[in-house]
């Protein structure tokens, strides 16, 4: 008598390692002694220190996450996907599962008892092999070199002290991944996917990417009979696909998943979706545990009830940051992953604030950070640089719509003051009424800064320029960057003040090779590296990004990196710049963890010789490029 459901799981079965290596006939009886699971998404199968089961599982359909445990929140180890193994502990170890196994996704798991597995693996060498490889290498696969993956991470017991997992290091991605075009039919895609073995596919035109399906998408547009299987994949395809440049660290490709909530980032020749498709990236591709990763971080960040709770993520921050320069990780990877975390710690204060008040906000609304926050270098506990734009109101409500702004924005100060950013001296914060304005209001200070540029005006420049937006409605803050871009497009007035100004600090050494210091005052004697050294490279990037029409860009290795690509004849000066700036902010960043301090000042007596040789090395390319300006601004009667 037939059995069509174990019939059913045989074929299934067939396919994959090591079952692959059984006759049929022996795979159906097998087979016959199955049970099959339906898993509700967030499902458990089998949790932390629970007694091992007498199956073993393979995933008929869905996914399920493998994690640990750490600090109360599940930290994701990997992901098994169709035709994966996993709990197969009890064939090799008798203690409890070191990993929590639980559905990501409704999925239909196959439970295969080992009792009746254990005499096919007994006289079936090659399954016994692939069995052993896999437990014992973490590998899914051991005999695909291309896709092996991690199993079965359940047999590696989770530490938090001992986990150096390489968040920093370039993320492996499928290179020339296969694609569709928006025109070609979804059940000529599906069965290209399938005999590919992908689980998903980009959808391009001219080889740029316009979208991207995934077997999510298959199973619920087309299998729930939404859309039939012979309309065109535009149709199901989800859009804009997330582009990301091939220099991507783990740790950045997590983020950026998190960040939009999707699981797959498409990689083009320059990162963005105007550029070849060169690449992809999966969720499975960047799956990793530690206990202080950058992911993890940011969801403690979004569940955070209070400014202690967002304390502690800033506490661990600094222990990541610290970690990070001992592994002598890229300053500029620890800039970019810090300034998203940083974001989320001050959008979560943003979102705490506004349910202390208990009414939501009167008007649309955007938060910005300026200064070192705006531009994504702020690694140490400096102080605040913020504000506030909101959308224009009626006159008659305009005062009230003002006050509620500057209320929230004391309370979200107060929280990040608690969090450990100092109040600013001069309440460059969005509490003060002079900085929390609307958009028409903002775009009338900018233009008299801008065509009235006096001292102030451009101190005030140098400071609101370089903004990033937090938490809102982006479309205000995009109002005041064309603003800006108007106001200075071939502004000859504007940038000869601002150009004077990126001059008034000349590279920081004297006749005779020597370092200049502080003659007086409570830093007698010691190095201003802020003032003498990072801010000529940080103003000089951003007059010469605002004199090319860069926008969204404020970050100054990136602004280098912008103006690299845009004028190769001055590429090696950008590109010394960039480097100098960036073993600068490492100097400043180790001299402020060691002191507890803004690293602003250094102790030059403390400075090893080489120190002090990379020192004053990096001051040549700020003479480099203060003659840059000088000649484009016409400013040579400064010199």
């Amino acid at each position: 008598m037939k059995n069509p459901i174990a019939e059913r799981i045989t074929d299934f079965l067939k396919h994959y390692p090591p079952f692959s290596s059984l006759e049929y006939a022996k795979l159906l009886e097998i087979s016959k002694s199955c049970q099959v699971l339906y898993l509700e998404k967030k499902q458990t199968l089998f949790k932390i220190n629970d007694s091992t089961h007498s199956f073993f599982y393979v995933v008929a359909s869905g996914a399920i996450g493998l994690s640990v445990t750490s600090d109360t929140d599940d930290v994701l180890i990997d992901k098994c996907d169709e035709g994966d193994i996993l709990g197969l502990r009890p064939f090799f170890a008798k203690n409890n599962y070191l990993m929590t196994a639980k559905a990501r996704e409704e999925s239909i798991v196959y439970a295969i008892p080992i009792e009746t597995f254990k005499p096919y693996v007994a006289a079936n060498p090659e399954v016994l092999s692939f069995l052993l490889e896999s437990f014992a290498s973490n590998t899914r696969n051991p005999y695909d070199k291309n896709h092996k993956g991690k199993l079965v991470s359940e047999n590696v017991i989770y530490n938090d002290q001992n986990a150096e997992i390489q968040y920093y290091q370039p993320i492996k991605y499928t290179e020339n991944p296969i694609t569709a075009s928006p025109t070609d039919i979804v059940k000529f895609v599906a069965q290209t996917m399938a005999s590919s073995k992908i689980g998903s596919m980009i959808i391009h035109e001219n080889r740029k990417p316009i979208g991207i399906v995934t077997d999510k998408d298959l199973r619920s547009k087309i299998a729930t009979g939404l859309y039939s299987i012979d309309v065109t994949i535009d149709k199901i395809m989800s859009s804009p696909v997330i582009t990301v440049a091939d220099n991507l660290s783990i740790a950045e490709a997590q983020i950026m998943m998190l960040k939009h909530n999707v699981s797959h980032l498409c990689v083009t020749k320059d990162g963005t979706n105007d550029s070849e498709i060169t690449g992809i990236i999966t969720e499975h591709d960047i799956v990793v545990a530690q206990a202080n990763n950058p992911g993890v971080l940011l969801k403690q960040s979004k569940r955070a009830q209070k400014s202690a709770d967002l304390k502690e993520v800033r506490k661990k921050l600094t222990d990541l940051i610290q970690h990070s320069l001992d592994k002598n990780v890229p300053i500029n990877h620890i800039t970019s992953i810090v300034g998203e975390i940083n974001l989320a710690i001050t959008k979560r204060a943003i979102e705490l604030a506004i349910e202390k008040i208990g009414t939501p906000p009167p008007a649309q609304f955007a938060w910005m950070n300026m200064g070192s926050q705006g531009r994504k270098e702020q690694l140490l506990l400096t102080d605040q640089d913020n504000a506030i734009v909101f959308e224009d109101v009626p006159e008659d409500k305009y005062d009230a719509v003002k006050k509620y702004f500057i209320d929230l924005a004391e309370k979200v100060t107060k929280t990040l003051n608690k969090v450990g950013y100092e109040y600013c001296p001069a309440e460059m914060m969005a509490s003060n009424p002079l900085w929390c304005k609307s958009v028409t209001d903002w775009q009338h200070q900018f233009k008299g800064w801008i065509n009235a540029p006096g001292e102030k005006g451009i101190l005030m420049c140098t400071i609101f320029f370089d903004y990033d937006f937090v938490y809102g409605n982006e479309d205000l803050v995009d109002a005041i960057s064309n603003t800006i871009h108007e106001e200075t497009n071939d502004n000859q007035l504007f940038f000869a003040y601002l150009g004077a100004d990126a001059l008034k600090n000349p590279p920081p050494l004297g006749f005779f090779r020597q370092f200049l210091v502080e003659s007086d005052g409570e830093h007698k004697d010691t190095f201003d590296l802020k003032g003498r050294a990072l801010m000529p490279l940080i103003d000089a990037a951003r007059i010469l990004s605002l004199s090319k029409g860069i926008k969204n860009v404020a970050n100054t290795i990136s602004r280098y990196s912008k103006l690299a690509e845009l004028e190769p004849q001055n590429a090696p000066v950008y590109e010394a710049c960039a480097d100098a700036f960036a073993e600068l902010l490492k100097f400043r960043t180790e001299e402020g963890l060691k002191n507890e301090n803004d690293g602003r000042y250094l102790n030059l007596s403390e400075l090893s010789k080489l120190d002090k040789v990379k020192l004053k090395n990096d001051f040549q390319p700020i003479n480099d490029i203060q003659e840059v300006i000088k000649n484009r601004f016409q400013l040579t009667y400064f010199t």
